[in-house]
């Protein structure tokens, strides 16, 4: 980009025209003071490129002063230095300096330094003085991005111990900061938190839904209807507007398909992301040359960089934030709607400059049910790396840190359970020296740790390429294939392969690698790099694995990798296994030559990721080694197609998966890119899964005894187990009754009639009589069923088993009240007639179904548990048909017998039917067998 070179003064006649002039007497007056202060400016007062000038005292006003900028996003640490070095009429790398991941333009005359947040949390690890350094702005800390906010706690701790002098600045682009300024005051009180009111132009809303329902976005997935849809508003935009438009989507690809859609349009067209070249972002952030613009953007635009020229805004709604599933082992960035704290950011862009237009691509109605702020990266973000920054500043758990919010205890201990496996903190938390050595790498810690243990084995160089691949994730027309994707970026000539090529070089030299330089001005390898870039290219920070950005990143609870760290026979068998020998390279590592890449790519890909390394269970299906299953994408391979002209992923029987999503309501994971891999590098990476003992456990219904040798969840290898373990069988076999419940047993009439008798004296009378619900049952089963528990070896001893007999012992026997059972809950009432009729106590009230004959002279009903209940009497047809159903018989006797009796004695006639039923005999039998006696 070309800037004119400003008139003299240029810096001095920009703050004299820019809102942020009132907010520096009061900003200058609390660095002096407390020394900590907050500034809310919004977007475009200058908080970002004039604020910093006068705080060194480049404008001619105070003393000189080294500042350090921190930027969430490169981009826009880069936009920061090459303005202000524009102000001055100088170049960036002299007065006004940046450093980002793999590239450095700064020297010894620089006083203003822009780095990403990842580069100063580098820094600050190695020197925790940050000697030389006057002032530390944390730009755009609303964002709440999780490497500002460990930034900003790491700081606190420098001046409280170490550098009280040093002073500290929050820059925020909106007026939400009474949090920023307790946590900056400390237990003296909060900071100031000094305004500048922005450039109010008027901004008019124009709400524009789909005209037809879209599903909502899930993952990384958006529904094409609705890009669709967002490019008729742009074009509608461009009909009903003046000047240029800038149209806000949640990530690369969307705009690449919006891109697409706008083919034709009478404007030029440019993507502004992490991804894009630096031409493209330059051309943007200089303005139009007359033509007008339409700028497709992520959520980079919406604070952290100025876009000249812009009068209409068109807003997708949808924003991309990370997530982590630790139930799956699947963390990535996730498409969600923007909150309504962000559409404001948004619709300010339109009126920067002059009065604008926003375009809402959702109603009116459901705005209000947008969230209020977006979450705090530390709440919803793998927390792998932000642990291993904590471990290596020596407070392991955090508890020491001052943080707007505190990390969630489960996610942190999940990131403990990573770094504890890949042997970079100890037993205590404490980082190892191994652990120092990756945090020093710039890299998720998954990906150090590949890097690190990988080099040995495949060569420097080779492991530095495929990290650096796993790093950002390639282009999807790159394929699924991580081998292929790595050749292909080796011939690629477009801006993913030069940034590979240049992180390539920054982590062979990190890795020791004597023949890598990092690129020319680009910061050293020793540990200025930032973090890892998450998937979207656009944040600095390594709270994410940059492959992440359409799937998986690094999250995940189990298995992250050996326990201690791994020889070099382990790591060089994998490789043998794999492509072939190694002789021994110059640099002392092993010669990668006799390797193929595919040999190479899998092996690292499984040491960063080694819980999922995952083994074929069908065509284009896999389980890894996490339990959780995985589905290659697409349809795969169609009778006829020829070979090479599908995924090879397609063909093998084991992958290292690298990146991968979870579709909407699916149970597997699709896999986006893995390596193929043979089960040699799977058990030599995964080592700290691999298991081999006794299997005694209920399975499929019945007890299964084997031997089995396992990787994770996947079954190597089994044997039936002749002689198991008596206390695994009784645990197999109790797992599986409380599994399928009690059920299983043999329940026979009279075992079912004992339980629900003993279940009405326990609703009706309580203690001591037991509650003998599946659930109780479960929890007392040692207590009434350990006898037989003993002895059962499999579902067909249970299903042998009285279930009536073992029911009994929870009667209570010992307080005597057991002998009363029969007297309380009688199975059997004699009825008038002689006979012994069966009580039903299945529902609510106990039942006795007899014939109605058999009653005759029985004036009150039954009663049971001792008298306080009524029995309900179901009085039957001499056919055993229902009749009439009653809980008094004298008021039956009395009022309701007669229209039963002149319903069913025409019916019936050889059966007595006599008009005073309460002193008739009662009878099983005919009237004729009653009289012949």
């Amino acid at each position: 980009m070309i800037l004119p070179q400003p008139s003299a003064g240029g810096a001095a006649h920009a703050l004299a025209q820019l809102p942020v002039r009132t907010a520096l007497p009061a900003l200058r007056a609390a660095l002096d003071g407390p020394g900590t202060a907050v500034l809310c400016a919004p977007p475009g007062t200058g908080k970002t490129t004039l604020v910093p000038l006068v705080l060194a005292g480049l404008t001619g006003e105070g003393p000189v002063r080294r500042v350090l900028v921190a930027e969430p996003r490169r981009i826009a640490a880069r936009a920061a230095a090459r303005r202000m070095a524009w102000l001055l009429g100088g170049k960036v790398g002299e007065d006004i300096g940046f450093t980002v991941r793999g590239e450095r333009r700064a020297g010894p005359r620089t006083v203003v330094e822009v780095v990403t947040t990842g580069v100063l949390l580098q820094r600050l690890q190695r020197d925790p003085e940050l000697a030389g350094v006057d002032v530390v702005v944390l730009d755009e800390c609303h964002e709440r991005h999780l490497d500002a906010d460990t930034s900003a706690a790491f700081l606190l701790d420098v001046r409280e111990t170490l550098r009280p002098e040093l002073r500290l600045v929050a820059a925020s682009a909106t007026t939400d900061a009474q949090g920023w300024a307790r946590l900056l005051g400390g237990p003296d009180g909060a900071a100031p938190v000094i305004e500048a009111a922005g450039v109010s132009h008027p901004v008019g809303v124009v709400w524009a839904p789909p005209e037809r329902p879209v599903r909502p976005a899930h993952g990384m997935r958006v529904d094409p209807a609705l890009l669709t849809h967002v490019a008729g508003v742009v074009r509608r935009a461009l009909r009903e507007q003046s000047g240029d438009v800038l149209c806000f989507l949640p990530g690369v690809g969307e705009i690449g398909r919006v891109a697409g859609e706008l083919t034709g349009v009478d404007a030029e067209v440019l993507q502004v992301h992490g991804r894009a070249p630096a031409e493209v972002q330059d051309a943007v952030l200089a303005g139009g040359n007359g033509a007008r613009r339409v700028v497709l953007a992520t959520s980079v635009a919406e604070s952290s960089l100025t876009v000249p020229g812009v009068r209409v805004v068109v807003d997708s709604g949808l924003a991309r934030v990370p997530r982590t599933d630790h139930a799956r082992g699947l963390s990535a960035l996730t498409t969600v709607r923007a909150s309504r704290a962000a559409a404001r950011q948004r619709a300010g862009r339109a009126g920067r400059e002059a009065p604008g237009v926003v375009y809402r691509c959702w109603s009116e109605s459901e705005d209000g049910r947008l969230p209020a702020f977006p979450d705090p990266e530390i709440k919803v973000a793998d927390l792998t790396a932000f642990a291993l920054q904590a471990a290596c500043w020596g407070d392991p758990a955090a508890s020491g840190l001052a943080l707007l919010d505190a990390p969630p205890a489960g996610a942190l201990a999940a990131a403990r359970e990573v770094l504890t496996a890949i042997g970079a903190v100890d037993e205590d938390g404490r980082a190892t020296e191994r652990g120092t050595r990756m945090a020093r790498l710039g890299l998720h810690p998954r990906l150090a740790r590949a890097l690190v243990d990988g080099a040995p084995e495949v060569g420097v160089r080779r492991a530095a390429e495929v990290v650096a691949l796993l790093s950002e994730e390639p282009p999807r027309a790159y394929g699924d294939d991580l081998a292929a994707a790595w050749r292909t970026a080796r011939r690629g000539g477009d801006a993913y392969a030069a940034r590979w090529r240049q992180e390539a070089r920054r982590l062979a030299s990190a890795a020791g690698d004597p023949g890598a330089r990092p690129a020319s001005g680009s910061e050293s390898a020793s540990g200025a790099a930032s973090g890892a870039a998450s998937g979207s290219g656009e944040v600095s920070g390594a709270g994410e694995v940059p492959g992440s950005g359409r799937g998986q990143g690094a999250g995940g609870r189990t298995g992250a990798g050996s326990g201690r760290r791994p020889g070099a026979g382990e790591g060089a068998a994998a490789a043998r296994s794999t492509g072939g020998g190694a002789g021994t390279g110059t640099n002392g590592s092993r010669n990668p030559a006799g390797s193929s890449d595919d040999a190479v790519a899998g092996l690292i890909a499984a040491l960063a990721f080694p819980e999922r390394v995952a083994r074929v269970r069908g065509v284009g299906s896999y389980l890894m080694a996490s339990g959780t299953g995985a589905e290659l994408a697409g349809a795969g391979p169609r009778p006829g197609t020829r070979a090479g002209d599908t995924s090879r992923l397609w063909e093998a029987e084991w992958l290292a998966v690298a990146v991968a999503d979870r579709p909407v309501g699916a149970v597997s994971a699709r896999v986006r890119l893995a390596a193929v891999i043979d089960e040699a590098t799977a058990c030599a990476a995964a080592r700290a899964l691999y298991s081999s003992g006794e299997e005694v456990r209920w399975s499929d219904g019945d007890v299964v005894a084997r031997t089995v040798t396992r990787l994770g969840a996947i079954e190597l290898a089994a044997r039936p187990l002749t002689a198991p373990d008596p206390g695994l069988l009784r645990d197999a076999v109790l797992s599986g009754l409380r599994r399928e419940g009690p059920g299983l047993l043999r329940w026979s009439a009279g075992a079912m009639s004992l339980r629900q008798r003993m279940a009405f004296l326990h609703r009706e009378l309580g203690a001591p009589w037991p509650d003998v619900s599946d659930a109780a049952l479960l929890e007392r089963v040692e207590e009434w069923l350990g006898v037989e528990l003993g002895r059962a070896r499999r579902r067909a001893d249970l299903e042998r088993i009285d279930a009536g007999q073992a029911l009994a012992r929870l009667l209570p026997w010992a307080t005597g009240d057991a002998a009363r059972f029969e007297e309380l809950a009688p199975e059997r009432i004699e009825v008038p007639s002689g006979s012994r009729i069966r009580v039903d106590y299945g529902g609510e009230q106990p039942v006795l179904a007899v014939k109605l004959q058999e009653l005759f002279g029985r004036q009150e009903s039954p009663r049971v548990a001792d008298g306080r209940v009524p029995v309900l009497v179901h009085l039957l047809s001499p056919a055993g048909r229902p009749a009439a159903v009653t809980a008094d018989l004298a008021s039956f006797w009395r009022d309701g017998y007669r229209s039963v009796r002149a319903e069913l004695r025409g019916r019936y006639p050889k059966h007595p039917w006599p008009e005073d039923p309460s002193t008739a005999e009662p009878t099983r039998h005919t009237t004729a067998r009653l009289k012949r006696g």
